[in-house]
């Protein structure tokens, strides 16, 4: 071999390695300590200001009852190690192994115009099947939660005006936005103008954090309950069947394996879907070990008790909270009742829940009152003197 084709060969092992060092740079990069300023140090997501997409390994996600953020859309995604397993756990979130991460990115169909002009539409099946085409998707925050070996932390990171790089926001951000009804709704209004709130470290601790007596933070999302649901991105399997033949979960159950209603599915009876709901949206609070559980309103799916999810309850604390009712639920009246006033109510002292949303579910209001509706009976006069008492 001459020296010409040598040096040719050389030239070509070189360029190879290098790319093989880009392939390796790019590939998802658990962080052990730090907090790193861009999501692309992490790369578990990539953007290119015209897509985003997931990065190799890393697998999408969908709940059957969703958190609701101001109408936001959300792309949610796990990562694990290779060979790594998460170890099912009936009723509580799994046990994901160290260097796993957990990813959710909020946003918006674009409405046209201004940046700051959304659609407040429901999120479509398959709009996210391939990533995001970020023409007609406007991306906002992605928040990232990272199994540690000394336990999860939370991490937001707000993306750029031209959604190629999120930069890291430990005190959080607001985001003005319009949010404007489709052409084809059937009632149209101008479009509502609100401040997004991108949570700080401290606020998403306060919803992670879902055992008083531990106070560590903990996923919300990734339970068998919010889980078992058919697959959008592989149709005709499902979720945590799916993970079992992976082999990224071990331990799930032959049968019996725990379901949450969707909200929006109206073949399902109402006691199941506003149940969920408020699971989702409350429970992790609003339980016999959360943040909210002096207040005696459980609201998560094990609880069963009518007076702990608020049956003829009055309230323990008194204050604007109340909108001057006297039970969490009155039976057959959705007005009446203090869960409908402080779900409906955007007052910073009255509202539920207190952070992460500057507008009112109405889709999901309305379920919680026709839920309310149904139930039967009434409270005693002499339980409505008695909590009249506990207020003065």
């Amino acid at each position: 071999m001459n020296r010409v084709s040598i040096a040719a060969l050389a030239l070509v092992v070189l360029l190879g390695c290098g790319a093989c060092k880009r392939a390796h740079d790019e590939a998802v990069t658990f962080h052990a300590q730090g907090q790193p300023e861009k999501l692309s140090d992490w790369h578990v997501l990539v953007a290119d200001g015209e897509r985003l997409r997931l990065n190799a390994g890393v697998e999408p996600y969908a709940l059957n009852t969703a958190l609701f953020s101001d109408y936001a859309h959300k792309l949610r995604t796990i990562w694990m190690p290779k060979g790594a397993t998460a170890h099912y756990r009936d009723g509580e979130a799994f046990d994901f192994p160290v260097g796993t991460i957990i990813s959710k990115t909020f946003y918006y169909p674009r409405a046209g115009g201004s940046d700051a002009a959304v659609l407040r539409v429901a999120e479509q099946a398959g709009e996210n099947r391939d990533g995001l085409d970020l023409k007609q998707m406007r991306m906002i925050e992605t928040r990232l939660l990272v199994r540690r070996a000394t336990g999860w932390v939370a991490l937001p990171y707000v993306w750029n005006a031209e959604q190629t790089e999120a930069t890291l926001a430990r005190a959080g951000d607001l985001v003005p936005l319009e949010l404007h009804r489709p052409a084809n709704a059937t009632t149209q209004e101008a479009p509502l103008q609100i401040t997004y709130l991108v949570p700080d470290e401290n606020q998403c601790a306060g919803c992670h954090a879902t055992d008083n007596s531990v106070h560590a933070i903990q996923p919300i999302g990734a339970r068998a309950r919010h889980l078992n649901r058919d697959d959008p991105w592989h149709p005709g399997e499902n979720q945590l069947a799916r993970m079992a033949t992976m082999g990224r979960l071990d331990g799930l159950p032959a049968n019996d394996v725990p379901r949450n209603a969707r909200f929006d599915d109206a073949t399902t009876p109402i006691g199941d879907r506003a149940r969920a709901y408020l699971d989702i949206n409350c429970g992790h609070c609003h339980s016999a070990k959360g943040p909210a559980d002096t207040s005696g309103l459980w609201l998560d799916a094990a609880t069963r008790d009518p007076i702990r999810l608020g049956e003829c309850k009055p309230p323990v604390a008194a204050g604007q909270g109340t909108g001057d009712h006297m039970f969490d639920i009155a039976p057959g009246h959705p007005d009446d009742s203090i869960l409908v006033y402080r779900m409906s109510s955007l007052d910073p002292g009255a509202m539920m829940p207190e952070v992460g949303r500057a507008t009112v579910h109405e889709e999901g209001v309305a379920v919680i009152r026709d839920w309310i509706k149904g139930w039967l009976g009434n409270c005693s006069t002499s339980a409505a003197e008695g909590a009249a008492q506990q207020r003065l």
